[in-house]
């Protein structure tokens, strides 16, 4: 597992072994990047990710959050209830040296404590079947995490529905195998 692009490209990150922790593959990363990169979902027409406030939740090694320093967010919260996948996502940021642009929070994404930030990109890859997704986003935005306009980007598995609320938000849609990648915009 490696950081793709930006200037962190080809650097490694560690992955625990524990088999609870599903990372996203380099391949899947590059591919949301680039629809997020040659998008204009930011603010001003701009792409969502340069200077961008990141939250990475259920971030597992970090790797979406790190992706997204690499190639320009301003900051990133990394958020999950894992201590061990909490604890690799802070080694990764240290090996990177992006430790002084990086916060990590210990908590459920479903029932989280009150904003230490307000994002305005956020990565959701909940683990997989149990419906995590549209629960953590609406607990992120009544616990204030949410920017007005933020962009969030989903991971579910490829036959996950979204409740029809949700539907509504989804700016595109793409399906990898068993993965689902919704790219959504709540509010604005």
């Amino acid at each position: 597992m490696r950081i793709v692009a930006g200037r962190h490209r080809g650097r490694g990150l560690q992955a625990p072994a524990n088999r609870h922790i599903r990372p996203t593959t380099d391949r899947l990363r590059e591919t949301i990047f680039n629809i997020l990169m040659h998008s204009d979902w930011g603010p001003g027409g701009a792409d969502p990710v340069t200077d961008a406030l990141v939250l990475d939740a259920f971030c597992g090694t970090g790797a979406l959050g790190l992706e997204a320093l690499s190639r320009g967010a301003a900051a990133a919260w990394f958020l999950d209830l894992s201590a061990a996948a909490l604890a690799t996502a802070r080694r990764n940021a240290a090996l990177l040296g992006e430790a002084d642009r990086s916060r990590f929070l210990r908590g459920d994404a479903t029932r989280p404590p009150r904003a230490g930030a307000q994002a305005t990109l956020v990565f959701l890859d909940p683990p997989y079947g149990e419906g995590l997704g549209p629960s953590a986003i609406a607990a992120l935005a009544a616990a204030d995490w949410l920017a007005e306009g933020a962009v969030l980007v989903l991971e579910t598995a490829a036959r996950e529905p979204l409740p029809d609320d949700l539907g509504r938000c989804v700016l595109t849609s793409r399906d990898f195998a068993d993965t689902a990648v919704r790219f959504l915009r709540i509010g604005a």
